[in-house]
């Protein structure tokens, strides 16, 4: 199946919860795709893809390899997305309709700070300590706020990306 079929099918299936969680998977690894261009541009890059793929794999980020960093970078944001759509779907049933510009936005809102404060302590708090002793003691600092950076880049992905999918799927 071509990635052009699979994705009409993802879109056929939309109004289900599958349907939706999927939407919000491709939502999440559009938004880690545009969070690659601050990863890149900043001073740690990579490193906290490096990090996490280092501690899923249980060695030192020196011995991850950029394709793994990248996979585990990506597929994170797959399921950073499932969250984004899991959290929208739980507050569009629970909150009542304010739409801005058309758009229900107070379900984006909210699920993007939902996902963009998880990513963020999810990786400061859980991944990054178990990294290795000598990147949380020596660069932990710079490497939280190049994550914080990168993460608020995912966030306005979301908040860009998620409503233009989701719109009309009522």
């Amino acid at each position: 199946m071509s990635a052009v079929s699979a994705a009409f099918g993802v879109l056929s299936n939309a109004g289900t919860l599958a349907g939706r969680l999927a939407l919000g998977a491709l939502v999440g690894l559009a938004a880690a795709i545009v969070m690659d261009i601050p990863m890149w541009r900043q001073e740690e890059g990579f490193t906290p893809a490096y990090i996490a793929a280092s501690v899923i794999r249980r060695t030192g980020p020196e011995n991850v390899d950029f394709l793994d960093a990248n996979l585990v970078h990506h597929v994170a944001g797959v399921l950073s997305g499932v969250l984004y759509a899991g959290v929208y779907l739980l507050v569009d049933a629970v909150i009542p309709e304010l739409p801005v510009g058309g758009v229900d936005f107070t379900p984006h809102l909210i699920s993007m700070l939902v996902v963009v404060v998880s990513i963020y302590f999810l990786f400061s708090y859980f991944v990054l300590p178990r990294a290795g002793r000598s990147i949380y003691e020596e660069r932990a600092t710079a490497v939280r706020g190049q994550w914080l950076r990168s993460s608020l880049v995912f966030g306005v992905a979301l908040l860009v990306l998620g409503p233009a999918v989701f719109a009309g799927l009522a």
